[in-house]
């Protein structure tokens, strides 16, 4: 028995030690033995400065009225809230003392140079499909061409023991891949360019995936059916990417996804709450061949009818309900008639293109109301195209409109003109007025040296 007990015993330390080592290493790097260069050319600098373009760092790591990179902006999470981090080449505050190998580690694995692990807020599942091209590039434009800044970062609030950072290796090994992108030879060069660009740099997963009990993304590549089936994630809808006709692409042609990226706006939609960051200040910078070959690739993913339900078709039966005589019968007609009517148009079609249509607009068909709600209560934040504001944008109702006001426009018009999103209950408008505020989302439009 004792002999039993000494083995199972030695075991447990044996398990508990490559345990302990798996998760404090330091992984591998396909840097490590590369030599620290000598100052980069200007070419290979502003290839850097486009990939950061592609994976929108500055949105993140930047906040309004601060210095671009220099961290700071809070993020929820469901066990506390974090901060991003400084990430320019100051060599206390920043980055400036990371190898090329170092920066590898934490863009594409998520392990600081103190070998501290990332939380996967910093979306590494994505960015681990970036090329080792890439990632240099990236390198020395960061290294280059960012200006320093000499400014704190910020603890996370995530209370312990909640806060331990170890398991986040396990989860790694769990759910965060691995290998850089691989073309997949079935298709052409432009589909492969634009799957890199969606799973990789562009990080699109990261909004528009559902996600598991572990927090994880449900489906990383077009492998998956959930792969960009649209998400919940900080009080925004991010709609489906695929061809589902109701809460997704599937009525968009490609030339419709480039313009949405390009411009912010086409026929069917302007961009709003998170995607609207991700506009100012990442896909308008996109290379026109780029473009289309994120449309290219995400006309490719197939919708799912059961998931998606009937297709939207218009009605204009709403129209008599809207007549002077009947919207005071109906809860929600007179509101929208008073407040919504003259943008959105008594039809519902908007005014193409600076003002979108509600009849047929995802937002309308999702089951899931919450950007509907939040753009009502908080507005939808200024477009910058070219670096212009727009003149167009969605005014806050919050000190307006009431709870339960709030909920009838919106139960109306997510039933009006052949819309079928379902009602919205004051509760759920109640409980989004008091995590969100007229700020939300926070407009940044930094320039990039």
């Amino acid at each position: 028995m004792k002999k039993v007990l000494t083995t199972f015993i030695a075991a447990i330390i044996v398990v508990a030690g490559a345990l302990a080592w798996y998760v404090t290493r330091k992984p591998a790097s396909p840097f490590d033995t590369v030599a620290a260069a000598s100052a980069p050319s200007a070419d290979l600098i502003a290839e850097g400065k486009y990939v950061a373009r592609t994976a929108d760092c500055v949105a993140c790591h930047s906040v309004p009225g601060g210095q671009p990179f220099a961290g700071g902006l809070k993020m929820g999470t469901p066990l506390g809230d974090i901060y991003t981090t400084n990430i320019t080449p100051d060599p206390k505050d920043g980055i400036g003392a990371y190898t090329l190998a170092d920066f590898d580690r934490a863009i594409r694995q998520g392990v600081a140079k103190d070998g501290h692990r990332l939380y996967p807020a910093m979306p590494y599942p994505s960015y681990s499909k970036m090329s080792d091209a890439d990632i240099r590039a990236l390198y020395a434009y960061f290294m280059h061409d960012v200006k320093p800044q000499a400014v704190a970062n910020t603890p996370s609030a995530i209370p312990s023991p909640m806060n331990m950072r170890w398991p986040i290796a396990l989860w790694n090994a769990a759910f965060a891949p691995s290998r850089p992108y691989s073309n997949v030879k079935a298709h052409d060069a432009e589909w492969n360019r634009g799957a890199y660009l969606v799973q990789g740099p562009g990080h699109c997963g990261s909004c528009h995936t559902p996600r598991g009990a572990a927090f994880n993304e449900k489906g990383m590549t077009q492998n998956s059916k959930l792969y960009l089936s649209g998400a919940l994630l900080d009080g925004w809808y991010a709609p489906s990417l695929r061809s589902d006709p109701n809460t997704g692409l599937g009525r968009w042609t490609e030339a419709d996804i480039y313009a949405f990226l390009k411009n912010g706006r086409n026929g069917h939609g302007v961009v709003f709450g998170s995607m609207l960051e991700a506009y100012n200040n990442s896909t308008q910078f996109l290379s026109d061949a780029d473009l289309h070959a994120i449309a290219h690739y995400l006309k490719s993913l197939p919708g799912d009818p059961a998931r998606d339900g009937a297709p939207f078709a218009y009605s204009d039966a709403t129209m008599a309900q809207l007549t002077p005589a009947q919207r005071m019968s109906v809860p929600g007609a007179q509101i929208f008639a008073a407040k919504c009517s003259f943008c959105h148009k008594l039809d519902g079609k908007g005014q193409d293109p600076w003002i979108p249509p509600l009849a047929g607009a995802t937002s309308s068909l999702v089951p899931d109301a919450a950007s509907q709600i939040n753009v009502v209560l908080n507005g939808s934040g200024r477009v910058m195209a070219n670096g212009m504001p727009d003149s167009y944008r969605m005014p806050p109702y919050r000190a307006q409109l009431s709870d339960k006001e709030v909920a009838e426009v919106l139960t109306f018009v997510r039933k009006a003109w052949g819309n079928h999103g379902g009602p919205v209950d004051a509760k759920g408008v109640a409980a989004l007025r008091a995590r969100t505020d007229p700020a939300s989302p926070q407009v940044i439009v930094l320039q990039m040296r």
